[in-house]
């Protein structure tokens, strides 16, 4: 057995990475509280919002398993430069976007970049740190922290950027930011391995192509109804999904070997991880249209009362969750957090007219974060733990997959619902308005309780264990 050198400027790199955790996770919590003055100032329809998000997400997930795959073959280091590269362009365009193409175009390049980044960065994470367990728990600790931390700074930043500057500098800040880490990617990052192999492009366009007409045939569903185009798109997902499983099946080297799931969990944790990103998005991103277009909040206003809710996360997934996995079990913390989480959506599906922060808002919004915090790390451990030793990477690339496309699929539904409510209802008023979204709060909620009982029957029960060290 070879002697093992730790690389001297690990922690170095380290701070490094977890300020890449932290600006991906930022791009995604900070455009919340600023899409109604998006909607405002480009025109948006409320389910065309919706896709200001989802051309993210989708881009995110469909190409998460081939950013993976990219590090491995080609090199991590180079893929994550070239992620930033990429993502630090796609900021710039959007954030110079004059119309509705240009934004979605912009944010689309945003979710390729962040799909090369994310798997990379976290191979270079273990190859830093996978030499001394108590160097990795710690490691892992800043790195759950850097993810927490760009969503609350994400949240206020985004209220402070709309209400003092333009809504355009929440993709502009990622400009400096994305320009000092590849500055810094030479004197601070090694050289990574390569390997060889294929590149499975098929699977990656086809999945992709999948969950992109799936969502567009959902959201537009409000405005065509069940009519022929609808259906020919979605028949057209489902034999791009098809071909990408047959896909699989076939070939010697695929994007997604169909094995994996053979593994104690990994399909449950999957399943479950779909529906927990399905109820918590639309969560997230209604709540973000309620506190503005019904309260009457302003984008400052409206960042820091979410503020609390993603204190509440970064305190019990950093300091609670390992104790409560260690005392009670995954299964346990995972149904539990569902049905906290369905309770909250419960209480946001009556939200009143002339509602309060304190009454209406705060309650809730804590008992949703204490529910997602609870359930996020059981139900990833779930979807990894049965995962041979050397398919660690895969699962892990899976269950990231899993939740950006049931956050894509389940906002795309709510949002729908919304839409459907509100044209039934009073219309663009602020009571019809409020009507739809308490539609979509209703709906995720069933959602979320799905996902509970899909918890409950499906995974099986590992029974409590020594505390896990989560940050």
């Amino acid at each position: 057995m070879q002697n093992f050198t730790p690389d001297p400027k690990r922690w170095a790199a380290l701070a490094l990475l977890c300020a890449a955790q932290f600006i991906v996770i930022l791009d995604t919590s900070i455009i919340g509280v600023a899409l109604p003055a998006m909607q405002t100032d480009l025109g948006f329809s409320a389910s065309g919002l919706s896709w200001i998000f989802n051309a993210y997400v989708i881009a995110f997930g469909g190409l998460l398993l081939l950013g993976g795959r990219l590090g491995d073959l080609l090199g991590a280091r180079r893929i994550f430069t070239a992620g930033f590269a990429i993502l630090t362009a796609a900021s710039l365009l959007a954030g110079l976007a004059q119309n509705q193409e240009m934004l979605l175009t912009g944010r689309a390049l945003q979710g390729v970049g962040a799909a090369l980044i994310a798997p990379s960065a976290l191979t270079i994470v273990m190859r830093l740190f996978g030499h001394d367990g108590a160097e990795l728990g710690k490691a892992f600790g800043f790195w759950g922290a850097a993810a927490a931390a760009g969503g609350s700074a994400g949240v206020f930043l985004g209220g402070v950027i709309t209400e003092w500057m333009a809504w355009p500098w929440t993709f502009l800040i990622n400009v400096p930011l994305g320009l000092l880490v590849l500055a810094l990617i030479p004197s601070v990052l090694r050289k990574s391995p390569c390997s060889t192999g294929a590149v499975d492009w098929f699977g990656a366009i086809s999945v992709t192509g999948a969950l992109v007409s799936l969502v567009y045939a959902i959201v537009t569903i409000d405005q065509e109804g069940f009519s022929a185009p609808q259906i020919l798109t979605m028949l057209g997902s489902a034999a791009l999904f098809a071909a990408f499983v047959v896909a699989q099946l076939v070939r010697r080297e695929p994007l997604l070997p169909l094995g994996i799931f053979k593994a104690p969990n990994l399909a449950a944790g999957n399943l479950v991880m779909a529906l927990l990103g399905a109820a918590w998005i639309p969560l997230w991103f209604f709540l973000n249209l309620y506190l503005q277009q019904i309260l009457g909040l302003s984008a400052l206003a409206s960042g820091l009362a979410l503020l609390p809710m993603t204190g509440m996360l970064m305190i019990v997934m950093v300091g609670f969750s390992g104790k409560l996995i260690g005392r009670f079990g995954v299964k346990t913390n995972l149904v539990l957090g569902l049905l906290l989480m369905g309770g909250a959506l419960l209480i946001f599906a009556k939200s009143p007219l002339d509602g309060s922060f304190l009454i209406n808002v705060l309650p809730a919004s804590l008992l949703a974060a204490l529910g997602m915090a609870l359930a996020y790390i059981p139900a990833t451990m779930s979807g990894m733990a049965g995962a041979k030793p050397e398919e660690t990477g895969l699962a892990s690339g899976l269950i990231n997959t899993t939740y950006q496309i049931g956050s894509a699929i389940g906002l795309a539904i709510m949002v729908a619902v919304s839409t459907s409510r509100i044209g039934q209802g009073a219309g663009k008023t602020a009571e019809g308005m409020l009507e739809g979204f308490q539609a979509a709060f209703l709906g995720a909620s069933v959602v979320a309780g799905i996902a509970a009982l899909a918890a409950l029957v499906l995974v099986q029960s590992t029974g409590p264990k020594r505390e896990i060290p989560v940050g």
